[in-house]
């Protein structure tokens, strides 16, 4: 059986980001490849003596006609035994016409515009992006950080169990649109406003511990806890591959970070071993 991994989504999404980090990560990868070829690749890959067992696949640059290979070529895969993942790279649409802005490449959508040419990319992919194990909004990463991020959901060799991810952000910076719970922690004492500990982040002990030294936040841990180890077996159960648990305070630098970070720890003591990252805290 062959593992693989489907990159798909909006171009200018980070795409070859991804696909560079995986391959970093030991993934065979495969570039800007029609999907109408994928069982001839498949089919190579299974002779005698080949040595690729996770391999990672960049959807073609192509149009609506490659669009429409895409989901029948998986269910092909699939049908032979193998193990098919798509991960779909998404980003607002003010950020990819400002990276086309940037870059000056001429986007692969034939249209009026750049604008109407994005328009029409989201359209043609919506099958694909609604087929999708993870989607992954990198409009506020920058290449590290989306590099960060697919190594965590899947630099590691992975069994078929559910990877699970915690992650912070700052609500003044938008909700990360992969997660799948979000919990607010607005409530909680706000360490910006104790100037001596404005300057540090989440990351470091003085604020980690003004934030668990409030009785209202091992309540709501405990709380979070208790729901997440319900959840966890339940949607495992269910075949769920990703799992990602959003923490969110204004700016996310401050409580979302240690919260984070310790709901992470107490999940690992469940047996979970979440990876963690933290989107906003440098901001």
């Amino acid at each position: 059986m062959i593992e693989y991994l489907v990159i798909a989504g909006m171009s200018g999404a980070g795409r070859s980001t991804a696909a560079a980090a995986l391959e970093d990560a030991g993934w065979y990868v495969i570039d800007n490849m029609p999907p109408t070829l994928l069982s001839q690749v498949d089919s190579a890959l299974e002779r005698p003596g080949a040595t690729h067992e996770r391999v990672a696949v960049v959807m073609g640059r192509g149009g609506g006609g490659q669009v429409a290979d895409v989901l029948p070529a998986l269910a092909a895969l699939e049908a032979r035994g193998h193990r098919v993942r798509v991960l779909y790279l998404d980003a607002p649409q003010e950020v990819l016409v400002r990276r086309y802005e940037g870059t000056r490449r001429r986007h692969p959508i034939a249209g009026a515009g750049v604008e109407e040419a994005i328009a029409d990319e989201r359209r043609l992919l919506e099958p694909v992006r609604e087929r999708a194990d993870v989607v992954l909004d990198t409009g506020p990463l920058n290449v590290n950080q989306l590099r960060t991020r697919v190594l965590a959901l899947f630099g590691g060799d992975e069994g078929e169990g559910m990877s699970t991810s915690v992650v912070s952000f700052g609500y003044t910076h938008g909700l990360p649109l992969d997660a799948d719970l979000v919990f607010d922690c607005r409530f909680l004492p706000n360490p910006h406003w104790v100037e001596e500990l404005r300057p540090y982040s989440g990351l470091d002990e003085p604020v980690r511990a003004y934030v668990l030294s409030h009785k209202e936040t091992g309540q709501f841990l405990d709380h979070v806890e208790e729901l997440l180890t319900t959840l966890l077996p339940a949607f495992e159960a269910e075949g769920k591959s990703y799992l990602t648990v959003a923490m969110g305070c204004t700016g996310g630098r401050h409580r979302s970070v240690v919260l984070a970070e310790e709901l992470a720890r107490r999940l690992a003591g469940h047996g979970a071993l979440p990876t963690v990252s933290h989107r906003d805290v440098d901001r």
